[in-house]
């Protein structure tokens, strides 16, 4: 199977039908100036491209002495992250935040991403922090002082595999992603992240699973004193079928798993009992994390409803293609087989919901990924559950402000300060 470019940026996945009588699905891969066309309309996310005349652009930083140890993009080129020191109050606190923007699953994809700055770090460039990154407290009262670090994501299995493969031009593909995790936690300790009194694990979308992974062993970094905790944004992927009941996303991190040899990652006690690629889904993920975590998510996520409910070749004709690009254009049928999405989505946030100590923001707008920029993360125009934004919300919940840091929405489309 091929890929699919997912997460931020948002790409379509085209899927195409075998002859009659062969009901076996498979993926085609877009062309590569598709491929980079894709990745490059990320027109709201953090690492959208910036001109460098732009104010406040945070330079890209390579790791260093990280190809020695394996740990490289997929082109063998060194892992890269920005970061920007905190001051004051918040000069022991820190964010590591995990890019999101695809997967790959086939070597054919693979080796078109290496080609991108999804898949190299010769090709990355300066970044605009906003969102939970905004350094001004009216933006982001909680966080705007921490140490704030953008892990870019250049592995395609959510900084999750090990292994080594062949691109289609018989150059080395490099599928190093759990090391690269390893290497950059590494450095940042050495640049006082040791000393940390406060530290969040966080992440969009790819980057939101890759949370999820690695979220009890961040915890295990640090002192058990320090307060360590963990917000995946977007990143609660469905193990659903799509319109014309195949399971395309099952099939998707079915490659990812196989390819990349992510099992290192999973779940032990997951494993014993169900296949890998079952384990890659945060349904299980979230059954076997101790760390207080905070899940941030669409009850409609956009980029699920277009590629694990919907996507292209899963249903006929043009019948479902106006309501996936805009959820208003959808029928009361449509919508209903929406509202099937979000009860299955709640059903499987009940493990969260059972926690003590875990929190939930579960709106009802037709997005993906909220944290990453102020007009969704704390503004007058936020999506608001509980008459909080999101930042309020998480930052009741990391410094145990209240109780109520469990909020989930009503069904589409009851919540007016949702933008769509």
């Amino acid at each position: 199977m091929a890929t699919e470019e997912h997460m931020s940026p948002l790409a379509a996945v085209v899927r195409k039908r075998r002859p009659a009588g062969d009901t076996a699905v498979t993926v085609a891969a877009p062309p590569l100036f598709v491929l980079l066309a894709l990745l490059a309309a990320c027109s709201r996310s953090l690492v959208a491209a910036a001109a460098d005349s732009s104010p406040g652009l945070i330079e890209l930083t390579l790791v260093a002495g990280a190809v020695e140890k394996g740990a490289v993009c997929l082109d063998g080129s060194p892992p890269a992250y920005h970061f920007q020191r905190g001051s004051g109050s918040g000069s022991q606190s820190w964010i590591v935040f995990l890019q999101g923007g695809a997967w790959c699953s086939t070597t054919e994809t693979c080796s078109d991403r290496k080609m991108t700055e999804y898949g190299s770090s010769k090709l990355m460039k300066p970044i605009v922090f906003d969102g939970i990154f905004n350094d001004q407290q009216p933006q982001n009262p909680d966080f705007y002082n921490w140490n704030k670090v953008y892990v870019r994501y250049c592995d395609g299995a959510s900084f999750s595999g090990n292994a080594e493969g062949e691109a289609e031009d018989g150059t080395k593909l490099y599928f190093r992603g759990l090391r690269i995790w390893e290497a950059v936690v590494d450095e940042l300790m050495g640049k006082g992240m040791d000393n940390a009194k406060q530290a969040l694990l966080t992440g969009c979308s790819a980057g939101g699973l890759a949370t999820l992974l690695h979220c009890d062993n961040f915890r295990a970094k640090f002192p058990q004193e320090v307060s360590v905790k963990c917000l995946p944004d977007g990143g609660f992927f469905l193990d659903a079928k799509d319109l014309s009941g195949e399971r395309f996303i099952r099939s998707l991190f079915n490659g990812v798993v196989q390819l990349q040899n992510v099992s290192e990652v999973l779940p032990k006690d997951c494993l014993a009992n169900k296949d890998p690629t079952e384990c890659f889904f945060p349904a299980e993920l979230i059954k076997s994390i101790n760390t207080p975590t905070f899940i941030v998510n669409s009850e409609y996520d956009s980029w699920q409803i277009q590629n694990v409910v919907a996507p292209v070749g899963s249903y006929p004709g043009g019948t479902w293609s106006n309501c996936r690009d805009n959820i208003q254009n959808c029928s009361s049928k449509q919508i209903d087989v929406l509202h099937g999405f979000r009860s299955k989505l709640i059903r499987e946030l009940k493990v969260a919901e059972g926690k003590r100590d875990w929190g939930l923001f579960i709106d009802s707008c037709f997005t993906h990924c909220q944290t990453q920029w102020s007009g969704s993360w704390h503004s007058p125009t936020s999506p608001r559950l509980g008459n909080k934004t999101i930042a309020e919300v998480v930052g009741d919940w990391y410094f145990g402000r209240s109780r109520e840091v469990k909020q989930i929405d009503c069904k589409y489309p009851c919540n007016p300060t949702c933008g769509s």
